[in-house]
């Protein structure tokens, strides 16, 4: 896999600016994985944020320094993968949405229980469950093993529209895909904001 490897620094800006950054980036965990088509962007002061009502054991690493994991269980079934930005002590994150897979293939057919690649990784519990993501990678650093995270090596044009499964802030544009992808977990709408490379 090309790309240079993304180091805490690179995780300091905002949500949606991180989030976008790693549309076409590259994430292995034990090498498995593939490349990142669909981010979330989350912030403390967003209602929809797990970070929104201050710190809490649960979302303790998402409040920790950039360049780390948050992972947390969703409706106590899946786990999901979250990138944090921003300065320590802030509360942002990206939720890794859907990826491309590239690499360790049979590895996430084991994981998932099916074959067809396009469902592998489309959806953030399909993401957890392909990677092996649980609660033990909760405030791993994301340059460290099991995880590598390799910057995008190409300008493609990136989709921007409303964030998908939430109730509060459901408006807010903080969703991205990558332009094109067959991998995503739900098609853009027509009207989707088209951010050029």
């Amino acid at each position: 896999m090309k790309g240079t490897q993304l180091h805490p620094d690179d995780f300091l800006g905002d949500s949606q600016s991180v989030a976008q950054l790693l549309i076409g980036a590259v994430l292995l965990v034990d090498g498995v994985g593939g490349r990142i088509v669909e981010t979330e962007a989350y912030d403390r002061e967003d209602a929809a944020s797990h970070s929104f009502s201050g710190p809490t054991p649960r979302n303790r690493a998402m409040f920790g320094p950039p360049g780390h994991a948050y992972v947390y269980r969703s409706y106590g079934i899946h786990w999901c993968l979250n990138f944090v930005c921003r300065e320590d002590g802030h509360g942002a994150g990206i939720l890794i949405r859907a990826i491309e897979p590239l690499q360790g293939l049979d590895r996430m057919r084991e994981r998932r229980g099916l074959d067809d690649v396009k469902l592998l990784c489309s959806g953030p519990g399909r993401v957890g469950q392909a990677l092996g993501i649980t609660r033990e990678l909760d405030g791993c650093r994301l340059d460290r093993k099991p995880f590598k995270v390799l910057a995008r090596t190409g300008d493609e044009a990136i989709v921007a529209g409303p964030r998908i499964g939430i109730t509060k802030a459901a408006d807010v544009p903080w969703r991205y895909g990558l332009a094109g992808s067959r991998f995503l977990s739900r098609p853009f709408s027509r009207d989707a904001v088209i951010i050029p490379p």
